[in-house]
């Protein structure tokens, strides 16, 4: 077996893109380079990590596995060469990070891991709470930074932000549903569709808001908390929902598969940030964790360019 670091890097960026074409933009090489490395790491494991259509690629159940194993890769290699490069100092003393919940499925896990490799000293305390409650608590200075929703903020005025990632919004059907054949859905024909609303982050009052600007009235099968919920339902041909993107996975718990699909309406992503008190200087440990939080957006090619980081 005679896999490469490069393989992986052509394996994440083509799984993030959502197509090998979109992957050959971002890594300014041919299709046909990504095409051959990919599929060269496949007969080395000797599965399929991509499903092929017309609309793209999609991973599959073992391609998702493979995923997470591949980013940790490229990270240990990341910091690996930060080691090197860094001048070594032993950082101690406390931190108090806050998160919301749907975002600490996500986003928290590697990078508590790597803050922690980093700088092993350091006492971390987490708190995980709802996005109002998390703001109370930046601004009295109680968390030091806190990673959420950052495109959904209450009090603009005493935070600020820098984005991490940044993601669409799409529609999650079925497979049998009868929009699944279409390459993308207007809001419009959604709208005598039973929907299931995730109610979480500020993620249903951004999307009640813009139903309403288009003068429409969902449907409201159910509101949840659960994403397996969501996903089990629309999997099982309940209804459908409206999610940004890094929330999805194809499978539900019940192996239904779920399909998503652009939306032609013009509609803001949500934005996955770093926040903390505006005019209170962050401590030095919250400092290298954000530090590191921006090391491990450029690894896995999320990041937004530097114009588009966001003071509010």
């Amino acid at each position: 077996m005679n896999i490469t670091l490069r393989q992986f890097r052509y394996f994440v960026t083509v799984a993030e893109a959502g197509s090998v074409s979109a992957a050959a933009r971002h890594l300014n090489l041919s299709q046909s380079a990504i095409t051959a490395a990919v599929i060269e790491l496949e007969e080395s494991l000797g599965v399929s990590l991509f499903e092929r259509s017309s609309r793209g690629v999609a991973l599959t159940p073992e391609g998702h596995r493979f995923l997470a194993s591949a980013r940790r890769v490229i990270g240990s290699v990341a910091d690996a060469v930060h080691a090197l490069r860094a001048e070594p100092q032993a950082l101690g003393g406390k931190l108090a990070i806050g998160v919301t919940p749907l975002v600490a499925g996500y986003y928290l896990s590697e990078l508590l891991a790597r803050f922690a490799r980093s700088h092993p000293g350091v006492d971390v305390e987490v708190t995980e709470d709802e996005p109002r409650f998390l703001e109370h608590l930046l601004i009295n200075g109680e968390v030091d930074v806190a990673i959420m929703v950052a495109s959904a903020l209450a009090d603009r005025q005493a935070l600020t932000t820098e984005i991490l990632s940044s993601s669409r919004n799409r529609v999650w059907l079925a497979t049998s549903h009868r929009l699944a054949g279409q390459d993308d859905v207007e809001l419009a024909e959604l709208a005598d569709e039973p929907i299931v609303m995730l109610a979480a982050d500020r993620i249903d009052d951004a999307l009640r808001e813009i139903w309403m600007r288009r003068g429409l009235v969902p449907r409201t099968l159910l509101r949840t908390s659960s994403l397996e919920a969501v996903r089990s339902l629309v999997g099982a041909g309940m209804g459908v929902t409206i999610l940004p993107d890094f929330l999805y996975r194809p499978w539900s718990l019940e192996a239904d598969r779920v399909e998503a699909r652009s939306l032609r309406d013009e509609l803001a992503p949500v934005d996955i940030g770093l926040v903390w008190r505006r005019g209170l200087p962050v401590n030095v440990q919250g400092q290298e964790f954000i530090e590191v939080a921006r090391e491990q957006s450029l690894v896995r090619n999320r990041r937004v360019p530097q114009a588009q980081r966001t003071a509010i």
